[in-house]
């Protein structure tokens, strides 16, 4: 089902992200179950979800919203593919935008910057989190596409 579909049936009761963020990967079609991680200029946490299997999940990051480094490149981008990311939406900013505009991968992110983030080991993984004011919990569904980013609860998703 797609994003607009979604939003003709469960109206309000899903939430959906406005289009400041970008689509840059070279997968404008995505979906899974959602895989939460809050950090702040420090990729550590990503880096270590994007080694497990990933099949059928995107990760959702909340980076702040940090333009001073980016979170993800395509190094990350490259291990995401080969164990099985479906597609990252960052509220953050990423880097080596051609190559990961090239990649079998989705990517929704604020922009790009040139700056690596840190890795010191900071960042919570599981947890609730708010992505331009949409909630966004561990198990939740999220579908993207050309329309949009829309999140739906777990509860509902189960019988979308």
């Amino acid at each position: 089902m797609n994003t607009t579909e979604l939003c003709d049936r469960l109206g309000e009761r899903i939430g959906f992200l406005t289009p400041r963020l970008r689509d840059l990967g070279g997968r404008p079609r995505f979906a899974g179950e959602v895989v939460t991680v809050k950090c702040f200029e420090d990729s550590s946490r990503i880096k270590e979800l994007i080694e497990t299997p990933g099949q059928g999940k995107v990760m959702v990051v909340d980076a702040g919203g940090s333009e001073r480094c980016a979170v993800f490149g395509d190094m990350s981008a490259a291990t995401a593919i080969r164990n099985g990311w479906e597609g990252f939406v960052i509220y953050g900013y990423i880097r080596d935008a051609e190559p990961i505009a090239q990649m079998d991968l989705g990517m929704r992110a604020l922009g790009v910057v040139p700056m690596g983030s840190t890795r010191r080991g900071l960042g919570l993984t599981e947890l609730a989190i708010d992505i331009q004011g949409v909630r966004c919990q561990p198990g939740d569904y999220l579908v993207a596409d050309e329309d949009g980013v829309v999140v739906v609860p777990a509860a509902l998703a189960a019988g979308a």
